[in-house]
């Protein structure tokens, strides 16, 4: 469905406009699997400067190391592949990893969604924008602040299947805290499936609710599931395993990271970085880090399953020094990210990072430019995988249902950014120029006619009226207007078809395995 509908009527004197502007702009959105992007990297190192930094990552593998704690089967593969394992500290020969991954790690994948018109290749110059994910709280203007359900989950899900500038349906976007932890994976990877036909992530928070989301796959896809070029899994997940900075990872994502590794399912490794906490204070160490932690954990993979597709993941953010809270849309975590990009790209692996990130409490006016502020250099360096794109608040604590609608709109610029200058004979629009010549205007002209629908990016929730106009339509600021959008979207939504036959195999299975263990909340 279109993200571009009509907004909510707010005066019979405004309506046929309105309702005019809403066609108008209904008809201008194209819905895209994912971006190709026609611009340019943005660089901020030269080879020397990278060069540097991949040395420093090769010297804390070799001479310092990663632990990988609590899995003893881990360290028996690192063992048997050549590393120098004492204890659980892993450390591993000069260029061991960027060999492991080079020589196995595909640059670009497709991962599989149900509708095939909604798979998405990523890695190379494509860009997959991701809602925020993780959240225990939501927020929004009716309710304040409060723990998220697996009804706010589900709306999420909605509106994130509604936003053509979102390719992706994502993972935990926000925490049911209202069902019981053991269990609650169900009802979310379910959510996915049931209320959107975009690809997904699986759960990561134990093996066992790895597996339970690959079986609910398997019954997704049925017979398709296997690829008959290759006799593999096709890679219908991609799934988040964090590194427990600093150079620690731990049994949780370790397991995790094995089940989908040897599915064929593929892992984003993001060491999860507060820089001055989790790493030095300054873009090169960190950044040196960054890259030392998520080659070790790729590497690992490679070792796991050949072949496995991997993304190296940087979430790199800065604390404040006087208080310790996370910071966020300041530059030098912008500057790591388009260092860490770089390096995806010379590693020859996928790249995610980046989002709509901000500390901002309220869907306000430093929510807005701290995000903006980090979906910019997103977009500029070239992150293929944009997790946190929409809704994120409060440093990743709450995911705000204004600020969703908010973040989704900027998304859709960014593909308009993206997209670069249309050089056609259309866009370089020389009958226009012909056709007016000089002191006229160009309203009336032909060209200006044919493309006046798709000519420029149209916000459905910036208000650009006069101030007269403004005050007559309830001088509502953004964040009310994106309240009465979300609102909207869910009352129009239609879910995509889903096979009944499928459906039921796959509440089958989830029925049978909620009821194999009690519930518990640990």
């Amino acid at each position: 469905m279109d993200d571009q509908v009509a907004a909510a009527p707010r005066s019979r004197r405004a309506g046929g406009r309105e309702a005019k502007r809403a066609a108008r702009s209904g008809r201008a959105v194209a819905s895209v699997p994912y971006i190709t992007r026609k611009i340019p990297y943005f660089e901020v190192l030269d080879e020397e400067g990278l060069a540097t930094i991949e040395r420093n990552a090769d010297i804390i593998l070799e001479e310092i190391g990663i632990e990988f704690r609590d899995d003893p089967e881990a360290l028996e593969i690192w063992k048997a592949a050549g590393a120098e394992v004492t204890g659980e500290r892993v450390r591993m020969p000069r260029g061991m990893c960027r060999q492991l991954i080079q020589a196995n790690a595909p640059r670009e994948f497709i991962q599989h969604a149900r509708n095939p018109e909604r798979n998405v290749v990523i890695g190379g110059k494509n860009t997959v924008f991701v809602p925020a994910y993780g959240s225990p709280f939501i927020r929004n203007l009716d309710d304040g602040r409060r723990y998220a359900t697996i009804e706010d989950f589900r709306n999420f899900v909605k509106l994130a299947y509604l936003a053509p500038s979102l390719h992706h349906s994502g993972g935990t976007i926000c925490e049911p805290v209202d069902l019981p932890v053991n269990k609650r994976h169900f009802d979310m990877v379910y959510s996915h499936v049931k209320y959107s036909d975009k690809p997904f992530m699986g759960s990561v928070t134990a093996p066992e609710r790895a597996e339970d989301t690959i079986e609910i796959v398997k019954r997704l896809f049925g017979d398709d599931f296997t690829d008959a070029a290759t006799g593999k899994p096709k890679t219908a997940l991609i799934s988040l395993i964090n590194a427990n900075s600093p150079m620690t990872f731990d049994a949780t994502m370790l397991g995790a990271a094995k089940v989908y590794a040897r599915a064929n399912q593929a892992c984003i490794v993001t060491p999860f970085i507060l820089s001055g906490a989790m790493s030095p204070v300054t873009v090169a160490g960190t950044a040196a880090q960054t890259l030392a932690e998520s080659m070790a954990g790729m590497a690992f993979i490679q070792l796991v399953n050949p072949g496995a597709p991997v993304v190296l993941g940087s979430f790199a953010s800065s604390i404040s020094m006087q208080s310790g809270a996370p910071t966020f849309g300041t530059p030098e975590p912008a500057l790591v990210l388009y260092v860490m990009a770089a390096l995806a790209r010379r590693l020859g692996v996928p790249f995610r990072s980046g989002g709509g990130l901000c500390g901002s409490k309220i869907a306000d006016a430093q929510a807005a430019f701290e995000a903006a502020n980090t979906l910019l250099p997103t977009s500029l360096a070239g992150v293929n995988f944009v997790l946190h794109t929409a809704g994120w608040l409060e440093g990743g604590l709450s995911m705000g249902y204004e600020k969703f609608i908010m973040d989704v709109d900027q998304a859709g610029m960014m593909h308009t950014l993206l997209a670069g200058v249309d050089m056609s004979e259309n866009g370089q629009a020389m009958d226009a120029i012909r056709e007016v010549g000089p002191g006229k205007h160009f309203l009336g002209c032909a060209h200006t006619q044919a493309n006046f629908e798709t000519a420029f990016y149209r916000s459905p929730i910036a208000d650009n009226n006069s101030f007269e106009q403004w005050d007559i339509e309830g001088r509502q600021d953004l964040a009310q207007r994106a309240n009465t959008r979300w609102k909207k979207l869910l009352a129009e939504y239609e879910a995509p078809p889903l096979d009944p036959a499928i459906d039921e195999s796959i509440c089958d299975y989830i029925n049978r395995r909620k009821a194999s263990f009690p519930d518990s909340n640990i």
